[in-house]
């Protein structure tokens, strides 16, 4: 017998039908020589603190470096503390037996960094020593799961794959347990939870936040001149920025008083754009977040489901290419969706026989290939499913489309003595941009079409006006922003010869990204402001303490994500990385040990309700330590934070200021003050003193 292992439930389904194990048992299946099985994710993790017998945040134990790691079967919280997860432990108990009556074992867990690390965690929980290949496929599809078995490959293959994984798992603990701990111990008050790629991507926010809230916004004015040949309009603008408006109304006036205008030169060149690759997991994410609005935990969650369904192929992927061997593939997907009426308007665009080959690379494909429809169609799918099927299902298109090809026209005039320019564009060749008809990139203005212009032309002045602008702060990141910094994390960095190593290279994987971004929402770092992602009082207050130091440095984790590729690639030694992120560990142990977290910030505040005790300010609560009084605030009321002067003018004078933007339960927004009742219950007070019954906790 054999057994084959999947990560999930549904998956393992898939490959018994496949397979003619069709006996269900309690846990797996069966049948045709073979059992067939499934994790629910991680069931193995690696061991707490306690699991090594240290109960709470000892100053004394730091820092703890666990030699060996303990592995221990999931656990899930429970009253004060954490248990084993029973259903955890029962699948567990099933995966053991079936391993003891099999001869070899054959990996089916998602074929990437973490799949491999579910599965190898299982194996060496159980002590097992059983022979094992690997199921290595990018799509659900039968055809792909039969090629798959066809091609098994031994399980030391992928030795390089599970050392990478296992150093990120081991590195994320060292640092993320010894950090929040010694941070947590210096601040007294409350947990502050750090990571390795979690403080980062926090530093990125906090740093964006401050620039465009400290940023100086400046008035300038310019002149818009409008003009007209040959039955066509188009507009031309001045090159001097005036500071003063005076200034810009009296050259105004100038040009009003007859003033022509002098083309001084014509230059046109034919611009080559190429086609956008194939969507990796980051891309799609960004371009679902930009025009969705879904965030980056969300879109995976859907493209998951697309796969599991098999109409698309392995999600997380880092790649945006194929494979030379696939591209024979490529002209059944686009024929499949023909019988997809979404996409029937953008297959009349496609040249078939001139295909674009400009997504084969065998060289960069890296685990998977980029992100492609399968020749399963779906006819009925859920609304977002069905706009993220389509984005996917379009830009394969897009990209085997030729290139567009636009004549740019960029013009410059004379009027009196000052320079204006005109810019026009022509599409020669629509090319990959006729797939959606879109012509140009968003956040860009569609360019005018000019008229045949020549060097010495005087053009009238139809009119003329005074543009007030302002200069712009960096734009605070939505996720779609925060996913590309994070991608292009290299990019960031001032010292030349470190930017040039680490070229391409981002912090966490596109995997792993969502992750990060959700991880900062639950540990209260940050907030969305519409569309914007901000950081809240604590994410602030924990980035001012750690901004200049290497936990808070994009450049060494990107470095880290460097040295974990080389483990997976065989060519870097996962003991030596061990070793580096021991010592790192207790560095960061020591520096955070020194720090003091000034309690200026949080007021005094004496309980509203037994008025004797002093109130107890956390992220998420304002409490009196009293248990017989046991009087409680949360901080987040209907989605938004309560900040410090509200909680003050609350507990003070029984009443916030007007707090706009909170959600009630049936999803509607509305804006209220928080009030203290004469109880010390909190309620909300509507404006023109219209109050609510509903209870403001």
């Amino acid at each position: 017998m054999k057994t084959i292992i999947a990560e999930k439930p549904s998956v393992a389904r898939e490959i018994a039908g496949l397979l003619g194990a069709s006996d269900k048992k309690d846990g797996y299946l069966t049948g045709n020589g073979y059992f067939v099985t499934w994790a629910f994710g991680h069931l193995i993790g690696l061991g707490m603190p306690e699991d090594y017998g240290i109960s709470g945040f000892d100053k004394a134990s730091l820092p703890i470096l666990p030699n060996p790691f303990l592995l221990t079967v999931r656990k899930v919280k429970k009253d004060k503390g954490y248990t084993a997860d029973t259903g955890a432990l029962k699948q567990l108990k099933v995966i053991e037996q079936l391993f003891k009556q099999s001869n070899s074992i054959i990996v089916a867990t998602d074929a990437g960094r973490e799949g491999e690390l579910i599965f190898r965690y299982i194996y060496e929980y159980l002590k097992c020593n059983k022979p094992f290949e690997r199921l290595w496929i990018s799509s659900l599809t039968e055809k792909a799961i039969k090629q798959g078995f066809d091609n098994l490959k031994d399980g030391t293959a992928f030795d390089g794959l599970y050392q990478a994984a296992q150093g990120r798992s081991r590195a994320d603990w060292l640092v993320g347990i010894n950090a929040t701990q010694a941070l947590s111990i210096a601040a007294g008050n409350g947990i502050y939870s750090l990571g390795r790629v979690q403080t980062p991507t926090l530093a990125l926010i906090c740093k964006r936040y401050l620039d465009n809230k400290n940023f100086t916004v400046k008035k300038y004015w310019q002149i818009q001149l409008t003009h007209n040949k040959a039955q066509i309009d188009f507009k031309s603008i001045s090159a001097t920025k005036w500071e003063e408006k005076q200034l810009a109304d009296d050259t105004l006036k100038a040009i009003k008083r007859g003033a022509t205008a002098t083309v001084t030169s014509v230059e046109t060149k034919s611009v080559t754009e190429q086609p956008p690759l194939l969507f990796d997991l980051t891309g799609l994410q960004k371009e679902a977040n930009k025009r969705l609005k879904l965030s980056a935990e969300a879109t995976l969650n859907i493209a998951q489901s697309l796969y599991e369904k098999k109409f698309i192929t392995y999600p997380r992927t880092g790649s945006k290419y194929i494979p030379e061997d696939m591209w024979v593939e490529i002209p059944n997907l686009v024929r499949a969706l023909q019988n997809r009426e979404d996409c029937k308007q953008a297959l009349t665009k496609i040249k078939w026989g001139r295909f674009n080959k400009r997504i084969v690379n065998d060289l960069r494909v890296t685990d998977h290939h980029g992100l492609l429809i399968t020749d399963k169609v779906p006819s009925v799918l859920n609304a977002d499913e069905d706009k993220i099927y389509n984005m996917i299902a379009l830009r394969l298109l897009e990209a085997i489309s030729q290139a567009c090809i636009k004549e740019i026209t960029d013009v410059s005039l004379q009027v009196l003595h000052y320079d204006f320019t005109a810019k026009g564009c022509k599409i020669q060749e629509a090319g990959w941009r006729s797939i959606k008809g879109s012509f140009t990139d968003d956040g860009e203005e569609p360019a005018q079409e000019l008229p045949e212009l020549h060097k010495g032309d005087e053009l009238a002045i139809k009119e003329a006006a005074v543009l007030e602008k302002q200069t712009k702060p960096p734009v605070l990141y939505t996720e779609a922003g925060l996913l590309s910094a994070m991608e292009t994390a290299g990019k960031e960095i001032e010292n030349e010869e470190e930017r040039k190593a680490l070229k391409n290279i981002g912090i966490g994987t596109p995997a792993t990204r969502a992750a990060i971004i959700e991880t900062l929402f639950t540990r209260n770092y940050i907030q969305r402001d519409k569309r914007s992602l901000i950081p809240t009082e604590k994410g602030l207050q924990v980035y001012e303490l750690v901004k200049e130091r290497k936990i808070a440095d994009v450049a060494m984790t990107a470095e880290w994500e460097l040295a974990l590729q080389k483990i997976e690639n065989n060519e870097a030694n996962a003991g030596t990385f061990q070793k580096e992120m021991e010592t790192y560990a207790k560095s960061i142990t020591d520096e955070l040990l020194q720090t003091t977290i000034a309690s200026t910030n949080q007021p005094k505040l004496t309980c509203p309700k037994c008025k004797s005790q002093q109130l107890i300010i956390r992220d998420k609560i304002v409490k009196c330590p009293d248990e017989a009084c046991n009087w409680v605030q949360f901080r987040t009321v209907c989605g938004v934070q309560i900040s410090i002067e509200n909680i003050t003018s609350l507990v003070n004078k029984g009443k916030t200021s007007l707090i706009k933007g909170m959600t009630s339960k049936a999803g509607k927004k509305f804006d209220a003050y928080i009030i203290l009742k004469e109880n010390a219950e909190s309620s909300f007070e509507f404006e023109k003193n219209k109050s609510s019954k509903r209870n403001g906790k």
